[in-house]
């Protein structure tokens, strides 16, 4: 595998670990990722829930957490670390500002077009910027905006496809439509980004994710025009993955016919692995009565089938009975846990073994 450069960071293998709220990936396995050459993510989604001892605010709580989870991971590797901050946040700004503050390697920022996140810079600051897209409009928009506002040029850029895990960015109908696939809008990303690139003299590496799996489809979507893929759910079945045992047992118990894609209260569709917590939401049983921690812009109390913050909390506590876990189409695929030292190496020599085949 060629490695993936990002302004003045290089990691030797061109594999960036999705970032997964709600506790499952923290500084554990973002540094045990970074330690093998890959790109590790801390997802900001839920540190004010696990860092409630320190403040009952919530947001107060998550800010600090973010934190101490990159000051963790820094010490715990001298790799590449990310972080993952959902535009739909409510506390969006201040989790971006404390990344910077923190000299976080790269903020990731999806689940909504992050059309500021430029203006959060300050002089100095050493944090690189990917904007997380599902389609060649919206990288194009992107673009132009952070140029034409803040004269920036995206460090690189992260394209989703519809087979990824947790929040999608793509409408019901156009989940299983091979017009969305990855293998399609990879090639159309790819093209406006570089013609965007060739006008201003710079290379904006694309980095692909959703459903990708095995090495060989890094082979076959690096061949699309990618310079890097991006992968969650196979680091979920891994040994330093922060969430609880329980929850990494429901991926490997599942079934291809138990993963669903449901309509998450933030008010896009989302992929999960089904459950009795679903079945009762489906029934209209777990209707909050009243917002806990106002950590979502889009989430409407008086709408909302049930907390998703809470569930995907208790998701990741094991207590699965109250909540349910997020995965990529391909979760059922999973069979052991396994190191994130081991899975990294399968990889690669998954990888050659399709490289040299094709020659």
């Amino acid at each position: 595998m060629k490695a993936l450069k990002i302004g003045n960071l290089t990691a030797t293998t061109p594999i960036v670990q999705g970032g997964m709220g709600v506790g499952i990936s923290l500084w554990g396995l973002a540094s045990a990722v970074a330690n093998e050459g890959g790109i590790g993510v801390i997802s900001a989604a839920g540190l004010g829930l696990l860092y409630s001892d320190y403040s009952h605010d919530y947001n107060e709580a998550g800010i600090w957490g973010m934190r101490q989870e990159i000051r963790k991971a820094r010490e715990a590797s001298k790799g590449i670390i990310g972080v993952n901050i959902m535009v739909a946040l409510s506390h969006f700004p201040q989790l971006v500002t404390t990344a910077i503050e923190e000299k976080v390697d790269i903020i990731f920022a999806g689940a909504g077009l992050p059309l500021n996140l430029p203006s959060y810079l300050t002089p100095g600051a050493t944090t690189k910027l990917v904007p997380i897209v599902s389609s060649a409009r919206a990288a194009k928009i992107i673009c132009t905006k952070w140029y034409s506002e803040y004269k920036y040029i995206p460090d690189a850029i992260v394209v989703e496809g519809p087979k990824a895990g947790g929040h999608l960015g793509f409408k019901h109908e156009q989940i299983e439509d091979n017009d969305f696939s990855l293998e399609t809008i990879v090639p159309q990303v790819a093209s406006e980004v570089k013609k965007f690139a060739e006008q201003h003299n710079c290379k904006i590496p694309i980095i692909a994710g959703g459903g990708v799996y095995s090495g060989e489809d890094i082979y076959r979507i690096l061949s699309l025009g990618a310079d890097a893929v991006q992968m969650g759910t196979r680091f979920v079945a891994t040994k330093e993955c922060d969430a609880s045992e329980t929850f990494k047992q429901t991926y490997i118990n599942s079934k291809k016919e138990d993963i669903k894609i449901i309509q998450s209260p933030v008010g896009l569709p989302g992929r999960a692995i089904g459950n009795s917590f679903l079945d009762k939401v489906s029934n209209g049983l777990c209707r909050p009565k009243k917002c806990a921690f106002n950590c979502l812009k889009t989430c409407d109390i008086e709408k909302t089938p049930y907390c998703i913050m809470l569930a995907l909390y208790n998701a990741y506590k094991g207590r699965m009975e109250h909540g349910y876990a997020f995965c990529g189409a391909n979760a059922w695929r999973c069979e052991r846990i396994l190191s994130v030292k081991e899975l990294m190496e399968s990889l690669k020599a998954e990888y050659k073994e399709c490289a040299e085949r094709s020659l």
